[in-house]
């Protein structure tokens, strides 16, 4: 796990950058917060709703950035004003909660910018049971959110935008059909579901921090397509929370609310959020339960007592997630792993016939932007054959299968990623040889797609003075051993992972 943070690959020390600049933007927020003249239940406002602006909006342009941004008040404000408003009114309050679980879940099928507004949403109605908002405290909340995502966006777009040179590449949607049978329809009810769960068995673990279970159970379901995906996460945010509670008990708990070294270790967690995020959602959790324990701090509430709360509440939640990927409209594994390997390799084929397209002269085609995309891909069949990999997984056939088709995704993503930078090359030239070896790589993926054709192993090997020709020629290689665990009718359960 510590291998995973601090020696994964960091291309353009990207994730290095949001987490600094993450740290930078909420201390920025924070500061104009209490410049203002917020009390701590302000200024803790603007930092979490800082967080937000800055670590969930992930927009493939600056452009969309921005207008996401601007638009999260719109998302934030009148759920605010609701959550105060029914402070008093158990019924009304709960339900408008599981209201917004609900609608902040199926606003992921319009992208990412639903999927920003929804957690949003999400997140400040939970900001305000966390803080106890009421009425009264309305127009310094508002005041704290509104500056605070201001001030965000001022060092976001003003101060360091670092994608202006180098843009994210757009996040791929989940697929789906129509209906229930859409990922993020299906995901609305069960998450709904769960967190119905959550609040009433979270209400019988503690009547006054009940929302840590429907906290759980949100998280638990955020950047999830499937039932394996949701089970793997939910396993990793309670170990991630026991972890954060025995690191709060040596660290939080001492401090007493102490305020400069509160502040220090604040913006240590701020940055391990954002820099873990990418890579370990249980070291991002570590990171997520010693702020909250740190909070508490300053609000002078944090004992043990609270702590031991805490892990009860989120096991409440995990099993609310768990009953309800199980029982509620389940979306298995395979269906969906199945879709994102067919996606990937699409994927492939698509950037070898740009690479092909600026070999030959064409100066629009851009293979660099379809690898951007090919990596995006890879990272979500990661993701959903995480439940094949994972250690506690009791079918080691199926592990080694996955972990070999990984493998060989991989080997295809780094030699497309080579041909890439080949065709960038301006003095490289094209031949038929090249083009040959490009329709040989279409025509693999385009069998391994259909799920038909025989593919071929590679027979001619390049020299090295041919660097376009040796990576398709390891590309058809990788393709051609990918074809065995992918069309075999009984392997193609690999990716099955219950």
């Amino acid at each position: 796990m510590l291998k995973r943070v601090f020696v994964a690959p960091d291309p353009g020390r990207v994730r290095l950058r949001f987490a600094a600049r993450g740290v930078l933007g909420i201390g920025f927020a924070v500061l104009v917060s209490g410049l203002a003249g917020h009390t701590l239940v302000g200024m803790v406002t603007g930092g979490l709703a800082a967080l937000l602006a800055l670590f969930t909006v992930t927009d493939a342009t600056v452009r969309g950035q921005a207008v996401t941004t601007a638009l999260l008040p719109l998302a934030g404000l009148p759920v605010l004003a609701a959550a105060a408003e029914l402070h008093d009114q158990p019924v009304a309050r709960d339900l408008t909660f599981l209201a917004v679980v609900g609608a902040g879940v199926y606003a992921r099928r319009w992208g990412p910018r639903g999927h920003s507004l929804g957690v949003f949403a999400f997140m400040t109605y939970f900001v305000a049971q966390f803080l106890h908002a009421t009425p009264g405290r309305l127009p310094e909340l508002y005041a704290a959110l509104l500056l605070s995502v201001a001030s965000a966006a001022a060092v976001r777009f003003g101060l360091w935008c670092y994608e202006r040179r180098t843009p994210p590449a757009a996040v791929p949607a989940p697929p789906g059909g129509r209906g229930l049978a859409r990922v993020t329809t299906r995901q609305a009810v069960q998450a709904t579901a769960g967190a119905g769960f959550a609040l009433v068995v979270g209400q019988v673990v503690s009547g006054e921090r009940w929302y840590w279970a429907v906290g759980a159970t949100w998280w638990i379901f955020v950047n999830t397509t499937s039932r394996g995906e949701t089970l793997v996460r939910g396993f990793r945010r309670v170990m991630g929370t026991v972890l954060g509670i025995g690191l709060g008990l040596l660290v939080a708990v001492p401090l007493h609310g102490a305020h400069l070294p509160t502040a220090v270790l604040l913006a240590a967690c701020v940055f391990g959020i954002f820099y873990s995020a990418a890579v370990s959602y249980t070291w991002m959790m570590l990171c997520v339960t010693v702020l909250a324990e740190l909070l508490y701090g300053l609000l002078g509430v944090l004992e043990p007592a609270l702590l031991a709360v805490r892990l009860a509440e989120t096991a409440v939640g995990a099993v609310g997630a768990v009953l309800a990927v199980l029982l509620v409209l389940p979306v298995t594994t395979h269906a969906i792993t199945d879709a994102w390997i067919q996606r990937a390799l699409r994927c492939v084929h698509s950037a070898t016939a740009e690479a092909a397209a600026r070999l030959a002269g064409d100066e629009s085609a851009d293979p660099a932007q379809r690898v951007a995309e090919l990596e995006q891909l890879l990272a979500r069949v990661r993701l959903s054959v995480a439940p094949l990999v994972h250690p506690l997984n009791p079918l080691p056939a199926r592990k080694r299968r996955a972990r070999h088709v990984l493998s060989l995704l991989d080997d295809c993503v780094r030699e497309v990623r080579g041909l890439a930078a080949v065709a960038a090359d301006p003095e490289a030239s094209h031949d038929a040889r090249l083009a040959a070896a490009c329709w040989r790589v279409e025509s693999a993926v385009e069998a391994l797609t259909g799920g038909n054709a025989a593919i071929a192993a590679p027979t001619d090997r390049p020299t090295a003075t041919d660097p376009a020709l040796a990576h398709l020629h390891s590309l058809e290689q990788a393709l051609s051993e990918l074809a065995h665990p992918l069309r075999t009718a009984s392997e193609r359960r690999l990716v099955a992972a219950e």
